[in-house]
């Protein structure tokens, strides 16, 4: 078996499960309810609590699960 047959069927298997673990997850762990407002309105004071814009949290996120963290700083 060629290695690229064997990587497509492996991308394959692993979009399904996630597609169908996610699904179950979604109806029957989470239930996902848009009426709820998250900690970041909810829990607002400011220092430790306040809503972010998409690019700003994705940079943040990208740079901690990167490792660049100490490079980039908080």
């Amino acid at each position: 078996m060629n290695a690229l047959v064997l990587g497509l069927i492996l991308l394959i298997w692993l979009f399904a499960g996630y597609k169908i673990y996610g699904s179950w997850i979604e109806r029957k762990l989470v239930v996902p309810d848009d009426s709820v407002p998250t900690p970041a309105h909810e829990l607002r004071d400011g220092v430790d609590y306040s809503p972010a814009k998409t690019p700003v949290l994705f940079g943040h996120h990208f740079s901690s699960i990167a490792g660049a963290g100490p490079i980039v700083g908080p």
